[in-house]
Formats: C-alpha cells, structure tokens, sequence
C-alpha cells in the first residue's frame, strides 16, 4: 500500500492578504479616523448658532476730527517712473553685441549695444581717402593756378619792354583765368569729401546703441543676432527696442481721485505710501501734480505723488495705494469726521442704500447716505457713525434679523 504524496501548499506565503495584525490595526485607524471627523462636525454645529448664514465682515472706519489726520481719502495706482525710455537703434541692422543685462546701471554716452558695422567701417575709409585725393588735386591745381600767374607777369614785363609780343600775354591771361576754376572746382571737391566723411563717420557712429540718460536697464528687449530697426520701422520679424530703461531716482505713484474729491487735494500735499509687496511698510510722498484733465468714463483725476522716502525696494509698475495726508492745521479748525466703509459692504434696495450691521450674532439693516467711491471704500454721510460690523457682500437672500455666523 503506497502513501499519498505530503500536501505542501499549506506552506506557501500569502503576500497578497495582510495578516490579521495589520488588519487589526488598519481597522483601529480607520475607527479613529471617523470619530475625530465626528467630533470636529459636532463641536462646529455646537458652536454654530442654529440656522446661521456664514458671512464676511469689515469694520466702519473714521477719519478726520484731529489736526494733521488723514483726509480720508485714498487712491490706488502704480509706481512709475518719470524718465524712462524704449532704446532702439538708428539704423536696421544685426545685433552684434549687448554689454547690459536687467539691473545694469549706465551713464550717459555709454555703449549699451552694437550692430553688425563692416560695411559702415569700410565706407567711412573709402570716404577718407576720397577726401584725401580730392586735396592731392586742389594742391596740383593751385600749384598751376600759381605757375600760370609768375609766366603772365614775366609775360607782362617783356612786353613793356617790347621783348614780348601781346597774343602771348593774353593768351596766359586765359590759362591763368581757367585754373583759377579749376582751383575753385577742386575746393568744392574738398568740401563734398569733408561731408561724405562726417556722414559715414555718423552712420559708424549709429550702429553703435548708447544709453540716452543715467539709468538703470529694466528690461533686454532683444537679443544677439536678432536683427533691429528703428521703432517707427519695426515690423516682422525686426525688433523695434534694444533696451528698455529707466531712471529710478525720478520714481513716482500714478493715482486715480474720484473726482468727487479732488478738491481737497492739493499741490504738495503729504501722502503716505503703501505697497502691495509690502504691506507692513509705508514711504513718505508728496503730491507733485494734478493733471488738469478728467477721465469722463471713470469720473478720476490722475494725480502724481512724488516718494521722498527713497528705498531699494520699491520697483516700476508695482501696485501701491496713497493715502492723502491733512495738512496741518489748528485745534479749533480741525477736520470734520468722516465715516468710510468698504465699498462691496453696500447693496442698492429699490431707492435706498443699505448695509447689514452684525450685532450679536443678528445682521441688521441700516439704510445710509453714501458719497462716491475711492480706492474701493465708500463715504458714509450718514447712518453710521464708525467701529460697527458690516456685511461685506451680503447674500441676495439675507434678510433682517437672520443669524449669521461670522468666518472670517
């Protein structure tokens, strides 16, 4: 009787199933996993009153009412700069070579960029040396000019002396009058030579590509081996600007005023400066211009607000915000208090203008008398009185009385 062969596969390894241990523990994670997500829901919809609307809120600002406060009014523009140029070349041609990168400080005169100039090297020598021949001939004709007059005066002396007969006098007379031309001739000659000579050397000259005023380069607006023109001839595939720079010591902030408002602005007034890139900071400004015109589609006024406060951080056509400093003034003629609130916060209801004030956890609503909007807040003329909550974009469907659950 024969033995049935041992069954081995009762040996094998499961790599595929984790064992019971592992299982055990990725059920006890997944357990307390789950009970945490309860406990947070739970403590938000305890915390959260019963039937709350979620909603954004932004305190009622004031200003004015102190002497040498703000105006209340501000602006936002950019950080441009006064002098500032797009540097193209004179002639179209090759770039051969540009010494400057973005950040490269120059004086003016130097030599930014350079074009392909064989051709105006070799035309500036032709031109020498055509000017060169040009006086080799006026001295060979003014040397016969001079030959001719000695002959006509030994001429004229023998035939006052009856030695000489008077067809040969006048015939010299005639030489002599012919090379005085020929001699005149080769003096325009000189001259024509002389301009041909400053016209190439300019050309030569062109092809170099040097920085207008002292600057810093901002921007490379072509690259080696791309060919060039003049701006007014650009087109294709030409690059108009080599380079463009700018003077950073002329920085300035371009702002547009509502209208409403310009009046209070006024020439050299304090400004404070904030930028975008930094927040936290402020440079100290003063108005430099009003420009004398309207933007009949935005109803502003671009104003022009010098940085006295010179800092390496601040950059062209970065975004800032001017905050029109009071000049100033008296105790007793102190500015009277203005109430702002930001401009998304108000909401059109029929005829009126209304915000939604957070009070206890209730929104309540207020109708008010709002003036013009500046830099995104919006005067309040009455109906509020500064430091209150309001709704900022309140919900179409928001009512008076709703509980509402700030988040900010």
């Amino acid at each position: 009787m024969t033995s049935s062969p041992p069954d081995l596969s009762r040996l094998r390894i499961e790599r595929d199933e984790p064992s019971p241990g592992q299982r055990n523990a990725l059920r006890n994670a997944a357990l307390l996993f789950g009970a945490a997500v309860v406990l947070v829901g739970g403590a938000y919809l305890y915390l959260r009153p019963a039937g709350a609307v979620d909603v954004r809120v932004a305190r009622v600002e004031v200003s004015g009412g102190a002497a040498g406060t703000g105006t209340g009014i501000t602006a936002n523009g950019y950080v441009v700069a006064r002098t500032r140029a797009s540097v193209s070349s004179r002639l179209s041609g090759r770039l051969a070579m540009l010494a400057v990168e973005e950040g490269s400080r120059v004086r003016r005169g130097d030599v930014m960029a350079r074009l392909e100039n064989d051709e105006y090297v070799a035309a500036l020598a032709q031109a020498v040396a055509d000017s060169a021949r040009a006086e080799a001939a006026y001295r060979e004709a003014a040397a016969a000019r001079d030959q001719l007059a000695r002959d006509l005066a030994r001429a004229k002396d023998l035939l006052a002396r009856d030695m000489e007969p008077v067809a040969r006098s006048e015939e010299l007379e005639s030489q002599l009058k012919g090379a005085e031309a020929r001699v005149g001739v080769q003096g325009a000659q000189i001259r024509s030579a002389t301009a041909a000579v400053a016209y190439a050397r300019a050309n030569l000259d062109n092809t170099f590509i040097r920085a207008p005023f002292d600057g810093t380069v901002l921007r490379k607006d072509a690259e080696v081996g791309e060919v060039v023109a003049p701006v007014a001839a650009g087109g294709g595939l030409t690059r108009g600007a080599v380079v463009t720079m700018a003077d950073l010591q002329t920085l300035e902030v371009e702002v547009d005023v509502n209208e409403a408002y310009i009046a209070q602005v006024q020439d050299r007034q304090p400004t404070r400066i904030i930028l975008d890139a930094y927040p936290s900071a402020s440079f100290n400004g003063r108005v430099r211009q009003i420009v004398p015109t309207a933007d009949r589609q935005r109803a502003t006024v671009q104003v022009k607000v010098s940085i006295t406060d010179r800092d390496r951080r601040i950059l062209p056509e970065m975004g800032a915000r001017v905050e029109f400093l009071a000049v100033e003034r008296p105790a007793d003629t102190a500015e009277p208090m203005r109430v702002f609130v930001t401009a998304e916060a108000v909401r059109t209801e029929g005829a009126s203008t209304v915000v939604y004030v957070v009070r206890d956890g209730v929104a309540s609503r207020q109708e008010i008398e709002a003036g013009p909007v500046s830099a995104g807040r919006r005067e309040v003329r009455s109906g509020l009185s500064g430091g209150e909550q309001v709704i900022v974009n309140p919900p179409r469907d928001l009512t008076a009385g709703a509980r509402v659950n700030v988040v900010n």
